[in-house]
């Protein structure tokens, strides 16, 4: 991708993520079951390195459960510390994420 303004995740690839600040941002998605549009919250990580290469880029998610595998790093942004390598499996409602995180070194 020529600007890789967004990280997108191949499924079945590990990639390699580091976050340097992160927010909370609400958007208007369109509710795949009812058709309404419906606001959800998302968050949002900027992104300086992808698989050990400098990048502008972003990652988020809107996925409760992914979230939560980032919660013990959003306190005072120990996610600084670690990289991340993040596999994407499945599709729609079964997508599932494997994360695990890797302390940078000093």
């Amino acid at each position: 991708m020529v600007l890789q303004n967004y990280v997108i995740l191949t499924p079945g690839v590990p990639a390699r993520l580091h976050f340097t600040e992160h927010h909370l941002q609400v958007v208007t998605v369109t509710d795949p079951v009812t058709g309404r549009p419906t606001p959800k919250n998302r968050l949002v990580f900027q992104v300086d390195e992808l698989n050990n290469q400098p990048v502008v880029s972003q990652y988020s998610t809107l996925s409760q459960k992914h979230a939560a595998d980032f919660a013990p790093f959003l306190v005072g942004e120990k996610y600084k510390d670690y990289d991340f390598i993040i596999t994407v499996t499945g599709t729609g409602f079964q997508t599932e994420y494997r994360v695990q995180p890797i302390l940078r070194a000093k």
